[in-house]
């Protein structure tokens, strides 16, 4: 069996977690819980969660599962199986919180539902991600974060006016998605605290993807305003934009206050924008933006982006180069913050990770160990938790309810500590 894993002292030390997730939203939901302290207890199928196929590998191991997956214990039992609902029924009675992405009734067609948890565990906080939620008409419909994104609204307005809505390249409702489950999850945790009641958290991604969208709302029902894509500009906010240095590199300028304008046209030696009619107010200025946005662009194409943004910063104008990864790496202030660890791995070395948000001044959370293989800590949490025998195991294993791989990174994860990237 491998080592017990390393204690916790974020302010979620002490809260049990029990993973039945796959891909994306509800892995980043069990991780920001795990980042705080939380012991969570990821149950994959025999053949891994799929997310641990996506994106790209290294020496074969799985770098989305390094770092989705980091913090966590990582069990395979077969939900199909004999006996495999047992054990997953049995592990929930030992955890304050199980979190759940399946399409809803999956869990209710396996035996697995709230119902049947609570029974030994009247306290359970069932949290529920899923394209539609638990109820309404769509609510058995498929939904990826891409596919909430359309229905959502949101992708209506991604993108350039003059061509398909575009796509940003990365999963942003399922980390949105995420967000607000760990967030409901957290208040119902308050509430069990303070009345002893467990409840069902219900996040669906279509919803998370329509937040967004709030401030539309009620103009459209007001104004009948419908919003349409503006490419890299704020609606109604100018000068807010992507504007190409010389060097070949954007800078992003956002001016949107009376004040911060102002300092902007000083910055460009353009003291005469500051009273000329068509900038002279926030309204004129999204009225004109056209004309606007050409002589801030004739000002930047004419200097490398280095040196706009050290003049806007002068200036206290909020500037930035968009900065890619290799920028990001090298940048002072993410090492500063600690953006980027360097997580112990015995088949990779390290690996770089994003760190911790938000800082917690006090209980801060911590990034204990990059993610564990699939069914790495299989026999060893069913032992802790269920007190299950040697010989119990090997017979679910045997059996092929449960699969048990050989740790490969419980080294790292006792003897050593991430440390900030130098």
């Amino acid at each position: 069996m491998s080592p017990s894993p390393s204690p916790t002292f974020g302010p979620l030390a002490g809260c049990r977690v029990l993973e039945l997730c796959t891909t994306i939203a509800g892995p980043v939901c069990t991780r920001l819980l795990a980042d705080f302290g939380a012991e969570v207890i990821k149950v994959e199928p025999p053949s891994g969660d799929p997310a641990r196929a996506l994106g790209f590998s290294d020496d074969g191991v799985s770098l989305t599962g390094v770092t989705l997956m980091r913090n966590k214990r990582a069990v395979i039992i077969d939900l199909k199986a004999p006996g495999g609902r047992d054990l997953v029924l049995d592990l929930a009675a030992k955890c304050d919180i199980v979190v759940e992405n399946f399409r809803p009734g999956t869990l209710e067609r396996l035996g697995l539902g709230y119902e049947d948890m609570r029974q030994k565990n009247p306290g359970l906080i069932l949290t529920r991600i899923s394209g539609y939620g638990q109820t309404g008409p769509d609510r058995h419909k498929a939904g990826y974060g891409a596919i909430c994104e359309a229905f959502g609204g949101i992708r209506h307005l991604t993108g350039d006016p003059d061509r398909p809505p575009a796509r940003v390249a990365v999963p942003i409702t399922d980390y949105v998605s995420a967000l607000y489950a760990a967030f409901g999850t957290m208040l119902a945790l308050l509430e069990k605290q303070r009345s002893g009641r467990g409840q069902v958290v219900d996040t669906a991604l279509y919803e998370a993807a329509f937040s967004m969208m709030e401030t539309s709302v009620p103009a459209y029902d007001r104004l009948a305003l419908v919003p349409n894509r503006l490419g890299t500009r704020l609606p109604a906010m100018a000068p807010n934009n992507l504007y190409l240095a010389h060097d070949g590199t954007f800078v992003l300028i956002a001016a949107n206050s009376q004040n911060v304008y102002q300092r902007l046209c000083r910055a460009m030696d353009r003291p005469d924008l500051i009273d000329d009619p068509r900038f002279a107010t926030i309204r004129s200025r999204w009225e004109h933006v056209d004309a606007l946005d050409a002589i801030i662009g004739e000002w930047v194409g004419s200097r490398a982006a280095a040196d706009v943004e050290t003049t806007l910063e002068a200036a206290n104008v909020p500037t930035s180069r968009v900065l890619t990864l290799p920028d990001i790496f090298d940048n002072a202030h993410y090492r500063a913050r600690e953006m980027l660890l360097s997580v112990p791995h015995a088949r990779l070395g390290s690996v770089a990770l994003a760190g911790i948000v938000p800082k917690l001044s006090t209980t801060p959370g911590e990034v204990r160990w990059a993610g564990p293989e699939a069914g790495s800590d299989t026999r060893r949490v069913l032992h802790d938790l269920l007190g299950l025998d040697s010989a119990t195991l090997d017979r679910l294993q045997a059996d092929g309810v449960i699969v048990n791989h050989a740790p490969s990174d419980d080294a790292p994860r006792m003897n050593e500590h991430p440390s900030p990237m130098e």
